[in-house]
């Protein structure tokens, strides 16, 4: 199986729907855990990486990187 690809600030969207409605997502800390709020109520959840990975289902906004900004 790939890995999938996603890094910080990206908003993510998971298999499962938050119950506030949302299903949008922001990487806020990525390690060995990944934190992620919830982009509708800004609650925070912590899940392992291997269980974060398994949930992921695609991202929706990746971040901006920082050297691919115009001059």
């Amino acid at each position: 199986m790939q890995r999938k690809e996603f890094g910080l600030g990206d908003v993510v969207q998971m298999k499962k729907g938050h119950p506030c409605g949302t299903n949008a997502w922001k990487v806020i800390r990525m390690g060995m855990d990944i934190r992620m709020k919830c982009t509708g109520c800004d609650h925070s959840v912590l899940l392992p990486r291997t269980r974060f990975e398994q949930r992921l289902k695609k991202v929706l906004i990746p971040a901006e990187k920082d050297g691919d900004q115009a001059k």
